[in-house]
């Protein structure tokens, strides 16, 4: 079974950075789209960043600017690049592929916390 696995996250001060993961344990075909989303405390999950296969990246406009969405193929690997971090950043960060077929597939989310 497919699983995303997702590392990075963590404790950081305001105005800084960290760098999120999210690497597939095994082989998902037909891979349309990788993404990241956050959900905070009583709001609803949304989404940060993403990007399709052969096309360019989507993000909320809440982290343009600031976060940067890239991914290895071959490594079927997704990353966040999260700068200038804002205490309004704190969320459980979850990355999700989707396929052709319209599967989802997430991970287990990493917590960010972003505090003095």
């Amino acid at each position: 079974q497919v699983q995303l696995v997702e590392s990075g996250g963590g404790l950081v001060q305001p105005g800084g950075s960290l760098r999120l993961s999210c690497a597939a344990s095994g082989s998902i075909s037909g891979i349309l789209a990788r993404g990241w989303y956050r959900q905070a405390p009583g709001k609803q999950r949304e989404l940060v960043a993403n990007i399709p296969i052969g096309g360019s990246p989507n993000y909320a406009d809440s982290v343009k600017g600031r976060f940067t969405i890239s991914r290895d193929n071959a490594k079927n690997t997704v990353y966040l690049q999260m700068t200038s971090l804002k205490p309004e950043d704190t969320a459980v960060y979850y990355c999700k592929f989707t396929t052709l077929q319209s599967l989802a597939y997430w991970g287990q989310g990493t917590q960010v916390t972003v505090s003095s």
